[in-house]
């Protein structure tokens, strides 16, 4: 267990430091001080190492996003976006080898992660919004699907721009998911945006 999580943390230093391209298994192993046939025995590949680097980062983002969203939570539409887009923007900051490996998405195993995340997410958000009577329960849970979708391509735009997420391009992200949902919201009886 240690020598695999010296090579997962050695494969995290590289993506931060350097980028995909110079995160490679022999790359990894030098800065593990393991010899790269030993890293072998661990791995098969490097997109093994990938993916479980994303599974860590899909299950610290999970519980940053359930927190932010804990009560008593946000109590208008714009609350709770910033709900998500806050906690999230400050991980992929602390953690530019998630952002590198989440917007990279080169594999498969890797995309399936991150669409399974992003789904169960956006069903998350949809159930807190209709709990709290942010949005009404007739509201497709695809609405939230499509929100969730947008704000992750900005947020790729945002991370592509700078490696700290471009601000201009998160305030966006902000300003169009929240416009979005309140055209849901316009229809709730009592709604509180």
């Amino acid at each position: 267990m240690e020598r695999r999580r010296a090579i997962l943390d050695a494969a995290e230093d590289l993506l931060a430091e350097q980028g995909y391209e110079a995160a490679t298994l022999k790359a990894v192993g030098e800065r593990a001080g393991i010899p790269t046939a030993s890293v072998y025995h661990y791995f098969s590949d490097r997109h093994q190492v990938d993916a479980e680097l994303v599974r860590r980062h899909v299950n610290d983002l999970d519980a940053l996003i359930a927190a932010a969203l804990d009560n008593p939570g946000p109590r208008t539409l714009r609350d709770a976006v910033d709900a998500v887009i806050d906690p999230q923007r400050a991980y992929f900051r602390r953690h530019p080898s998630c952002a590198e490996l989440w917007f990279a998405r080169s594999t498969e195993t890797i995309d399936e992660l991150v669409r399974t995340f992003d789904a169960s997410q956006a069903d998350r958000l949809w159930h807190f919004l209709v709990e709290k009577n942010l949005l009404p329960a007739d509201t497709p849970p695809l609405v939230l699907r499509l929100a969730w979708d947008a704000g992750n391509r900005l947020f790729e735009v945002a991370f592509r721009r700078t490696r700290t997420g471009d601000a201009a391009t998160i305030d966006e992200t902000r300003r169009l998911i929240t416009a979005y949902l309140q055209t849901y919201a316009a229809q709730a009886p009592g709604r509180r945006d």
